[in-house]
């Protein structure tokens, strides 16, 4: 199993074209956000032109109502590494959904849900706000409340709890592989990424990412759990009710665009079996194919060496 990996706009998904090519792959999206069909100019999701003959898998296969599940992906992944495995063929995985990414590599139970739970747990955020659940979360999980931010994810955490009786961060379990992978990290200059990333933003609002978020606003938006909190759409939403102009939203995404990418990398640098390639390397298709074709070191936290190195 291959995995190309690192912040957005690092050219993950160019790299993972190029080694399909190379080796013969396929290509299994691993980004949260272009699972949804129709966000298309604001994930910078890869075109049939980008894609150059390549398969890829994953891409455009939800609604922007649908919640994106991670054990779904999981599930969905794995089958498609079999079948594409089974053809001959190499599975690539690009994306920077850091879950999604452990999802598909590494040994990883997912609890199950409970709708019952997960609706009275919903309604107390609804009626009382975070405050009240995170204080329940740090009695039965501190590990989870100190990391979790995010109000959908607390939920979802005490969901677990009730359900299982464990603990939501004991399902985050030691980094092994479900089966031989090589992980190939982009490594870039922060500070062309930064410029690249406000580029790409106003590239985004001159393709016209203001209609695109009008057109899935009327398809439902607003009413889905994951979609509009993606970048850009949260930001041109309130530019849609008045709030904000295009100006303000296209610099509010920049900023938050940039912040991801640090997430992303604090979140791939702590995986120690990440191999981090320059981005700019002229000869980086030619470091990376290497890596894909030397047998891969199983042990924990190893990463592989390109040869010659």
């Amino acid at each position: 199993m291959i995995a190309v990996v690192g912040p957005t706009g690092s050219g993950k998904s160019d790299l993972a074209v190029s080694l399909a090519l190379e080796l013969g792959g396929e290509v299994i999206n691993a980004d949260a956000m272009q699972f949804y069909r129709g966000m298309d100019i604001g994930t910078a999701k890869i075109t049939d032109a980008e894609r150059r003959g390549v398969p890829h898998h994953l891409l455009d296969i939800l609604d922007v109502t649908a919640e994106a599940s991670v054990s779904d992906f999981q599930q969905q992944a794995r089958a498609l590494i079999r079948d594409i495995h089974g053809r001959g063929k190499r599975a690539i995985l690009a994306g920077g959904s850091g879950l999604y990414v452990r999802a598909a590599l590494d040994v990883l139970d997912f609890p199950g849900t409970d709708p019952e739970i997960r609706r009275r747990l919903e309604t107390e955020l609804q009626t009382a706000g975070p405050a009240p659940l995170r204080e329940r979360l740090e009695a039965v999980d501190p590990v989870s409340a100190g990391r979790l931010g995010d109000a959908r994810r607390i939920v979802r955490a005490l969901e677990v709890f009730e359900l299982t009786g464990r603990p939501f961060s004991s399902f985050m379990p030691a980094r092994e592989y479900f089966q031989p992978a090589v992980q190939i990290g982009l490594e870039v200059d922060r500070e062309l990424l930064r410029e690249r990333l406000a580029r790409r933003v106003h590239s985004m609002v001159d393709q016209g990412l203001l209609a695109e978020v009008r057109r899935l606003d009327a398809a439902g938006l607003r009413n889905g759990k994951t979609a509009p909190r993606a970048l850009g759409y949260a930001q041109f939403l309130r530019v849609l009710d008045g709030g904000s102009t295009v100006e303000q939203a296209a610099d509010e995404t920049i900023i938050a665009t940039r912040q991801f990418a640090r997430r992303q990398l604090t979140w791939f640098r702590a995986d120690p079996r990440v191999t981090w390639l320059d981005w700019q390397d002229p000869d980086l298709l030619a470091k990376a194919a290497a890596l894909c074709r030397t047998p891969p070191v199983l042990s924990p936290g190893v990463p592989p060496v390109l040869p010659g190195a």
